[in-house]
């Protein structure tokens, strides 16, 4: 994990960032119907340009993880699915922790891959809604990081 490097991102990223988030939301939003993938597809771009973007690189220079900041709340966070388990997650949420301050998220309550890692880094479900934020029916978990249960 000590060869990876978090920095801003750029719009010149985005070509980048939007091949990671269709390799990552592949392998873990099996529950997403194609229709609503290619509508976001299409839109991902847009939400990019919403929030404070923070790569991952590798000790290549490599973009193989990213996430959108905005305020306290985390927004996104996708990891190449060939560099998953590889510790890119894990240092992305930590430095969003501890650097931006991060202490809000959602997460899609189909996702139980991501509520597992999200509540192994220390947030708690604090609320739910059935609709996800673009009016599309896919349930999101609200979550608080919980800093005295942090592992």
């Amino acid at each position: 994990m000590e060869h990876l490097n978090i920095t801003k991102g750029t719009e010149k990223d985005f070509n980048r960032l939007s091949a990671i988030w269709e390799s990552a939301v592949k392998a873990t939003h099996h529950f997403l119907d194609e229709k609503d993938f290619l509508y976001y597809k299409s839109n991902i771009t847009n939400y990019f340009g919403q929030v404070d973007i923070y790569v991952c690189k590798d000790a290549y220079g490599t973009i193989i993880g990213f996430m959108g900041i905005s305020d306290t709340m985390l927004e996104m966070l996708f990891i190449d699915a060939s560099f998953r388990g590889e510790g890119a997650g894990g240092k992305l949420l930590r430095y969003a922790i501890d650097k931006l301050n991060v202490r809000r998220l959602d997460v899609n309550e189909q996702n139980l891959q991501a509520i597992g890692f999200y509540t192994h880094l220390g947030f708690r479900i604090a609320g739910r809604s059935p609709l996800d934020n673009e009016g599309r029916p896919y349930p999101l978990l609200h979550m608080q990081y919980s800093p005295e249960q942090d592992v």
